[in-house]
């Protein structure tokens, strides 16, 4: 699905990302995991084509998308969850919705798409006609995130889902966040919560200084020592 080939980029003359290798595989949901300031942004910026490479490749199903223009990758089936999540305040859930579909390839199905993300997340169903910006930060979320799939993606990238929620609302998050998979669509977590990340995650990587430092299960990750000590304090 998704092949990450050795990048570096970075801004001005500021190096970020330093040969970075990672892969997301066929309705695989991966975790990036790593502290603030390690380049897990960066990297999502360098999928959605906002950050030019310096070396290396990105790759869609073996094609090289890395000099896509951004507004393309929608279409080829990449969709982009920021951070701030990136809805249209002004606007209604529904209108919020529809306008996650508005790609060729996802605007025939539109109308039986959105029916299905009304079925999937109740609470937009029933805040349908609401003004999005006076939802809570976890409805919002949520909104994102079926927005997102509206696209028909491929590949969901989502930078700090958790970012600016509490504890009991991140658990939603996340427990919405792993049906994703169960649509057949790949998932890449950008994440400083490693618990919840990994644990709705087949596989993870450590993102240290623009560098990959450790990869693996999910699982395996969680019960790292070394991962338990720098990010639980245990």
């Amino acid at each position: 699905m998704l092949e990450i080939k050795k990048i570096t980029t970075g801004y001005g003359d500021m190096k970020v990302l330093d040969e970075v290798s990672m892969e997301v595989r066929d309705g695989e949901t991966v975790a990036l995991v790593g502290s603030n300031g390690a380049g897990k942004t960066t990297l999502l910026r360098a999928i959605s084509g906002l950050a030019t490479l310096w070396n290396g490749s990105i790759l869609l199903d073996g094609t090289d998308i890395s000099k896509v223009e951004p507004h393309l990758l929608p279409q080829l089936g990449i969709a982009h969850i920021p951070q701030g999540r990136g809805i249209l305040h002004k606007m209604t859930v529904e209108d919020n919705l529809l306008l996650g579909g508005y790609t060729p390839r996802a605007r025939g199905d539109r109308s039986k798409k959105l029916a299905e993300m009304l079925e999937l997340f109740p609470i937009l169903a029933e805040r349908k006609t609401q003004l999005a910006g006076t939802m809570s930060g976890g409805q919002q979320q949520m909104l994102a995130i079926a927005r997102a799939l509206m696209l028909q993606p491929k590949l969901m990238i989502v930078d700090e889902p958790s970012l600016g929620l509490a504890p009991i609302v991140v658990k939603q998050v996340f427990t919405e966040l792993a049906k994703v998979s169960k649509q057949g669509v790949s998932v890449l977590i950008v994440e400083q919560n490693l618990v919840e990340a990994l644990g709705i995650s087949q596989r993870g990587y450590v993102l240290e200084t623009g560098r990959i430092v450790m990869e693996g299960a999910a699982s395996e990750l969680l019960a790292n020592p070394q991962i338990r000590e720098a990010y639980l304090g245990l």
